[in-house]
């Protein structure tokens, strides 16, 4: 099957792969927090983006645009862009039940958002094929979010010291930074915010 694969295929496949390697370095920091496992975890997720961006540029070159390719492209995304920044989040400490069911949320849109874009591409599409804005902001502008994250643990600002601290509620805790991803997750799904396309 991968012979078949276009060069814009095998680098959407490198996306998801870097974004799953991502995901596994991060669990493997919450069984032994060495600093290096972050930092890696952190990494992968920026390759992933410069393979989101190649996929492309590449596909538009040599005229490689598929159905296939969308799809293959969407799926290496929810990968990379919603599950990986999701787990970053819990492992630098983001974990109480509140905390988690935001995290699902913003999953859960990116899923929805991606969802939405392969069914409506075509009617966004301009004369010439090509999509002029995203409704609502793609999915890889959660590498702002993984910024962030990267601030607070260089910073040192983790666990029950991130940002804004932590808030016990019915004996259930929660880091109001996680709003962060709840805003994301809501821009993510908006259908009237209109991102121009570069």
């Amino acid at each position: 099957m991968l012979r078949s694969y276009q060069t814009a295929d095998l680098l959407t496949l490198a996306n998801g792969a870097a974004g799953t390697a991502a995901i596994l370095t991060m669990m493997s920091y919450l069984r032994s927090p060495e600093d290096w496992r972050v930092v890696l975890s952190l990494s992968l997720i920026l390759l992933a983006l410069l393979f989101d961006v190649a996929d492309g540029k590449v596909a538009r070159r040599q005229h490689q645009n598929s159905v296939f390719g969308q799809e293959l492209d969407s799926l290496a995304d929810i990968v990379s862009f919603g599950v990986a920044p999701a787990v970053l989040a819990y492992g630098l400490g983001m974990h109480g039940a509140f905390d988690a069911t935001i995290l699902i949320f913003f999953v859960s849109c990116g899923i929805s958002r991606l969802a939405r874009y392969n069914v409506t591409a075509s009617d966004l599409a301009d004369s010439g094929g090509k999509v002029r804005y995203f409704e609502g902001t793609p999915i890889p502008s959660s590498v702002i979010l993984v910024a962030l994250l990267a601030g607070c643990f260089y910073l040192d600002r983790i666990g029950d010291h991130l940002p804004l601290g932590v808030i016990e509620i019915a004996s259930l805790h929660w880091h109001p930074l996680s709003l962060v991803f709840f805003v994301n997750g809501s821009t993510m799904i908006s259908k009237t915010l209109k991102i121009p396309k570069l």
